[in-house]
């Protein structure tokens, strides 16, 4: 199945967020969230990666804008979601995201 562009913003269940990477300063996953009223759970992980930006203020270094999670859902649909570290705009109201999904 091709995968589907979606760009809504997910609930994540705030109990079932992995807490260990927030020390290295990464969000916590969830392993739930709520997608149109229903809850998703993960099922594994399968990539991770970050998209980074230069500084506005013109400094050289670069931060972290974005944490990509690639993951698979207990009923085997693949789908890309991020946390967003600085929500703008229409966006100023969810943090995490759900990307795009390809289901089975």
């Amino acid at each position: 199945m091709p995968e589907r562009f979606v760009s809504e913003v997910i609930i994540p269940v705030v109990a079932t967020c992995d807490t260990s990477r927030m020390a290295a300063g990464e969000p916590g996953l969830p392993r739930e969230f709520v997608w149109r009223g229903q809850t998703v759970e993960i099922a594994a992980v399968l990539h991770t990666w970050r998209e980074t930006g230069k500084c506005s203020h013109g400094s050289p270094e670069l931060y972290v804008r974005k944490h990509w999670y690639e993951v698979v859902t207990t009923s085997d649909c693949t789908m890309k979601i991020y946390f967003d570290r600085q929500p703008r705009g229409r966006r100023k109201g969810g943090r995490w995201w759900l990307f795009s999904i390809c289901e089975p």
